[in-house]
């Protein structure tokens, strides 16, 4: 066990107590209040260095303690020292350990440290860098999404409507590799389309992604097993990502997206505060400009910058994206109706004639719409924005079935004919305009429940008169109710349509105003 030292006041007067008055080490011990054996061992170093007590004493405390207590060379001292930085970054790339890189520097080095204070110096080294960098990330391992607290507002430039613009961050955990945008809202389309252009920006996918337990992204938080948002899972499963949520209030399961909102915050948003912006695209033109900056900004205590991490590590750790990205789905329940299609933005999709009268799922994109029943697709259709087409798969179509003994159009016209002739007459025109007759029973089943309403009188006079002016459509039926024009009288001429009426003058009217002016000519002749 090494001895304490005495201060150097007890030393010097050790050496004066020698050197002047010729003591002897007990009473030099006795004098200088130490132990003998210390004394002898003072006694022993000084007498090494061959020096006079008048020289001794012209020294400073530091030269005699140099002097004295000379510094051990030690052979650790000569060894290479590891290059910290590089073994701060080799630790992000994937299955690399403290303990492979050590055995790789002894390899090198067979001299060189012990692997205990291997670790110890690393420690010590990781200790002088941010925070943020302390977390050891694996190379294309994770990405950390969340949103800026702080929002830029945004200047209708036609009604100088003032709106708040939410800020999306993205961070990579190996590199700190940088994204943001701005968006409307934290609402679930603008939270999956931000995804898909994070994923996008990067060039690749991560194998997770770690989310806060934001509505859009969690349905419910739960510690042991969260519910992923439909939507979201879909987007995970379609790039093939894992969704890791961070516990509720555990910033520090997302460390690495806290510190770059916070530096998107200091380093993009506070350079944009004196800006006006008057789009979300303008806004996002800026924040693109400024991103590229901070992800090529050196950093303060490592060598390199995000974008030379990224190259480096996260880049050829990523997976490949998909061929296609992907689409933002509209999710909606329906009901089959009797002609076995389902309706969605005023189209209608066929489905299988067995699932009439049955509750399916839509799940619809910019191109496509699913129908799902019971998690099972049964329809795929392109999508089509033709207001009250149709869109039938032929095998979709019942032949011999039960069902179609049911419904048939004759059973649909005998069906409206109980409840008046023009009924009857109407619905064989409904039909009749159809590709497949079966189209038209929607339309049918409308204008009978219209009769619910109003009664079959009013009804049969409105399907005539809807006769009478060429509109074969639920719509027209129920516009001529809602006006109370089914009993209006209407003339054919010259293959269109006159309406009597009380603000309408009519060729009679004009007739007899030119009848009037020629009289009235005559007679001033």
């Amino acid at each position: 066990m090494s001895r304490k030292r005495e201060p150097m006041r007890k030393i010097k007067e050790v050496l004066r107590l020698a050197y002047l008055d010729a003591l002897s080490e007990r009473q030099i011990a006795v004098g200088a209040n130490v132990k003998k054996t210390t004394v002898h061992d003072y006694l022993l170093r000084a007498k090494r260095t061959s020096l006079s007590w008048p020289e001794i004493q012209g020294m400073n405390d530091e030269a005699i303690e140099a002097l004295l207590f000379p510094r051990k060379e030690s052979k650790v001292d000569e060894r290479s020292c590891p290059d910290w930085v590089h073994v701060h970054t080799e630790l992000r790339r994937k299955h690399v350990t403290l303990q492979l890189l050590w055995e790789e520097h002894r390899q090198e080095h067979p001299e060189g440290y012990s692997y205990s204070r291997y670790c110890e110096l690393y420690r010590q080294f990781a200790g002088t860098v941010d925070l943020s960098m302390r977390q050891t990330h694996c190379a294309g391992d994770k990405a950390f999404v969340d949103y800026s607290g702080d929002g830029v507002e945004v200047i209708d430039s036609g009604t100088g409507e003032i709106r708040r613009a939410e800020i999306f961050v993205g961070v990579l955990g190996a590199s700190s590799y940088s994204y943001a945008e701005a968006t409307w809202s934290q609402d679930l389309p603008d939270w999956i389309g931000s995804h898909i252009r994070m994923v996008s920006f990067f060039g690749g996918v991560p194998r997770a992604i770690v989310p806060d337990n934001l509505k859009s992204g969690v349905k419910k938080a739960c510690y042991y097993d969260p519910e992923i948002n439909p939507t979201y899972q879909n987007f995970a499963e379609h790039y093939g990502v894992a969704i890791l949520p961070a516990r509720i209030r555990r910033p520090k399961d997302k460390a690495k997206v806290e510190a770059g909102v916070l530096l998107v915050q200091r380093w993009i948003l506070a350079r944009l505060r004196n800006r006006r912006f008057f789009s979300l695209g303008e806004l996002n033109e800026a924040i693109a400009e400024l991103l590229m900056h901070l992800n090529r900004r050196p950093f303060k205590k490592m060598a390199g910058s995000r974008q030379s991490l990224f190259e480096l590590l996260d880049k050829p750790a990523l997976g490949a994206l998909p061929v296609q990205p992907f689409e933002y789905p509209q999710w909606k329940k329906a009901t089959v109706n009797i002609d076995y299609h389902v309706s969605f933005d005023e189209h209608f999709y066929s489905v299988p004639h067995r699932l009439v009268k049955e509750t399916v799922m839509l799940r619809v994109t910019g191109t496509i719409v699913e129908v799902l029943h019971r998690g099972e697709r049964v329809a795929v259709h392109q999508r089509s924005h033709h207001r009250y087409g149709y869109s039938t798969i032929p095998e979709h179509m019942p032949s011999a079935h039960r069902w179609q003994s049911e419904w048939t159009p004759v059973r649909v016209v005998e069906w409206g004919r109980k409840h008046g002739e023009h009924i009857a007459k109407l619905f064989e025109e409904i039909m009749g305009k159809k590709v497949h007759p079966e189209q038209g029973f929607r339309a049918c089943l409308g204008i009978m429940r219209l009769g619910t309403k109003v009664g079959d009188e009013r009804l049969d006079a409105a399907c005539r008169r809807a006769l009478d002016i060429g509109g074969q459509s639920y719509r027209c039926v129920r516009t001529i109710l809602e006006r109370g024009q089914e009993h209006a009288s209407v003339s054919v001429a010259q293959g269109g349509v006159e309406c009597r009426h009380e603000n309408l003058r009519g060729a009679d009217y004009y007739g007899s105003i030119a009848k009037e002016e020629r009289h009235a000519a005559a007679s001033d002749n």
